[in-house]
């Protein structure tokens, strides 16, 4: 019987905002508080856990279709609204006044569905396209994420964002070649599935390329595996996925 721990369902969405002029696209990523036992200290995408009052809302939206799918969105969306304050996937009369308290309400209650109510707010979770699925089974000891990545896009610089101050210390908007070069120099460090979709994300000059890409790729798990190549330990992914790099020392990738 194996005792590796049973992977916890997350979600997580690269939201894009229009670069300088004629430059690649931002995105919008979050320093996670070093006190944290999953990925502390590190740069991610805004996201978290899929909650049971995701799943209960999804049950009550889909309609006979696919609910986990529709939960993992519904947390996309709440996460991203609980982290940094973007009210993403949320139709209705929004300005940053009302995000503001509509995200002062969901701390409060926990949940997405007394939002909606209060605010008479309309999820549109296919806002999400769908990039890429992780399960990073045997990374980690003590907890093991099986999560879903989602693009989203806010076409416009003019947004107002806030940390939580809970789980991150940090929001900041950035390039993903910026990302990696600033990893690179030891500014900020990757955990190594962020890597990978930074380097994925990198090869875009519009949202527009990058849904292109997404959609034309499946979202088939990627659960990386520790091959030997020439004596030295390496991480490896599959190459039919859309990643110009699939492979990493495992010396490395434990370094962040």
């Amino acid at each position: 019987m194996s005792d590796a721990p049973e992977p916890i369902p997350a979600a997580t969405v690269v939201i894009f905002r229009t670069g300088a002029a004629d430059g690649p696209p931002e995105i919008l990523m979050v320093t996670r508080s070093r006190e944290l036992v999953f990925a502390g200290g590190m740069a991610v995408f805004p996201g978290g856990r899929v909650d049971p009052e995701d799943y209960a809302l999804a049950r009550k939206l889909a309609e006979g279709g696919d609910t986990d799918e529709e939960a993992h969105r519904i947390a996309a969306i709440r996460e991203t609204l609980e982290e940094t304050g973007l009210a993403i996937g949320l139709a209705g009369d929004l300005d940053a006044d009302t995000a503001a308290e509509a995200r002062r309400l969901l701390l409060e209650k926990g949940a997405l569905e007394p939002v909606l109510e209060a605010f008479d707010l309309t999820l549109k979770t296919d806002t999400l396209t769908p990039f890429a699925r992780w399960l990073p089974l045997g990374l980690a000891h003590d907890r093991i994420f099986d999560t879903r990545f989602y693009l989203a896009d806010l076409g416009t610089g003019n947004v107002e964002i806030a940390v939580d101050r809970t789980e991150n210390t940090n929001l900041f908007w950035i390039t993903a070649q910026d990302a990696l070069d600033r990893a690179d120099r030891g500014d900020i460090k990757l955990i190594f599935p962020t890597r990978r979709n930074l380097e994925r994300l990198a090869q875009f000059a519009s949202f527009a390329d990058a849904k292109a890409h997404a959609d034309a790729h499946p979202q088939r798990t990627i659960t990386p595996e520790i091959v030997e190549v020439a004596g030295v330990q390496v991480l490896r992914i599959p190459d039919d996925l859309g990643y110009p790099v699939t492979e990493e020392e495992f010396t490395v990738v434990r370094r962040g």
